[in-house]
């Protein structure tokens, strides 16, 4: 174990322990031997998915730490906004650009499902808006999987003036755009055919498959003015922006649209397959302040951050969610975006073939490809 924890700590930004005392992480160190004593222990809590009883157990067992569940819980709330910084550090190395706001507060959303381990385990929906670069949590909920008012939309998210939500193919409806715009926010969202309608600012309805059908076959972006419709009446005016994947990704898109089709066994509209070689944002960001290229790049790394969360779904599950309180749930999830990035390091570090099996503190770690 203290080799494995040896390799794993040497993927941790540097200075990590030095980052937890400036956050009061580790002000005290009481029924702890060491820094690292209490990292291990704060991960098998977030990490390997643990209740609070379970990770003092283990941490006890392992000679980690004798510390009771509440005395952990404490000890985990205080632990957020380390786990905080220092994801943001491995968001810095992992190249995400720091993108210009125009004075927005640019705000990743996402809901998430999730159902906590064991036969019983309870499944839940989980709401939450990062903003970005910042990483700071403007918003965390839980609600049920099933009944009304529970399913992905911007309505379970507070919004001002100059926020901008940033979400994915399954906010892009009408009452979600509606319900940003009507406090005055912006948004950012994946574009999917099948459930928005766009039309011309005149009022005409668009048709995305015959405007496609006119694209040149290379790899560039484009822009249309456009608008949907309000439920109340009126026009919301945006742009819809579209850059054309590269032939070795629309590939990869359609064999998946191909799969899934076959999976669930249905038939495939045409149209399907000719969006699959596009990314399609809808904004009703100023252009003024946001190109089409900075729109992109800000749905970029939203969909970096998202993939964090996918594959530490699909290798660990979430885990136990808190339920005591809002500190409690931010230290969650900034847990686990560490984790997932983390986890992601190691990944790429696999990749590149070391043959020691870890990297060297004085080198710098290897690129990461642009997504």
């Amino acid at each position: 174990m203290h080799e494995n924890w040896k390799v794993l700590t040497s993927l941790f930004p540097a200075g990590w322990r030095e980052v937890g005392r400036s956050c009061g992480a580790l002000s005290r160190l009481r029924g702890f031997r060491s820094e690292d004593d209490l990292m291990q222990t704060l991960l098998l809590h977030v990490a390997q998915g643990y209740s609070l009883r379970e990770t003092t157990t283990v941490a006890r067992a392992a000679g980690l730490a004798h510390i009771s569940d509440v005395a952990l819980l404490k000890r985990f709330k205080r632990a957020g906004p380390w786990f905080r910084e220092l994801s943001v550090r491995l968001l810095t190395e992992a190249q995400v650009p720091n993108l210009p706001t125009s004075g927005l507060t640019m705000c990743l959303v996402d809901a998430t499902h999730v159902k906590e381990p064991g036969k019983t385990g309870s499944c839940w929906r989980i709401h939450y808006a990062l903003a970005l670069p910042s990483l700071a949590c403007r918003h965390f909920s839980l609600t049920s999987t099933s009944g009304q008012g529970v399913a992905e939309s911007f309505r379970h998210f507070p919004v001002q003036a100059t926020d901008c939500l940033i979400g994915d193919r399954g906010y892009s409806t009408t009452d979600n755009i509606a319900s940003v715009s009507d406090r005055e926010g912006w948004v950012l969202i994946r574009y999917n055919p099948f459930s928005l309608a766009l039309h011309t600012p005149q009022g005409k309805r668009m048709e995305m498959a015959r405007l496609l059908a006119r694209w040149p076959d290379q790899q560039q972006s484009r822009r249309w003015h456009c608008a949907v419709q309000h439920p109340a009446g009126g026009l919301i005016a945006g742009r819809l922006v579209v850059i054309r994947k590269s032939q070795t990704a629309a590939a990869a898109a359609t064999k998946r649209v191909l799969r899934q089709a076959s999976k669930k066994q249905y038939t495939l509209k045409r149209p399907v397959l000719e969006y699959a070689k596009y990314i399609m944002v809808f904004t009703t960001l100023p252009e003024d302040r946001f190109a089409p290229e900075l729109c992109l790049e800000w749905y970029r790394v939203r969909w970096q951050i998202e993939l964090v969360f996918k594959r530490l779904k699909s290798l660990a599950g979430l885990g136990h969610v808190p339920k005591h309180d809002p500190e409690s749930s931010q230290a969650w999830l900034y847990g686990k975006l560490f984790t997932g990035l983390l986890t992601e390091k190691l990944i790429q570090y696999g990749e590149a073939i070391s043959p020691w099996g870890y990297g060297l503190a004085s080198a710098s770690p290897p690129a990461k490809p642009v997504a």
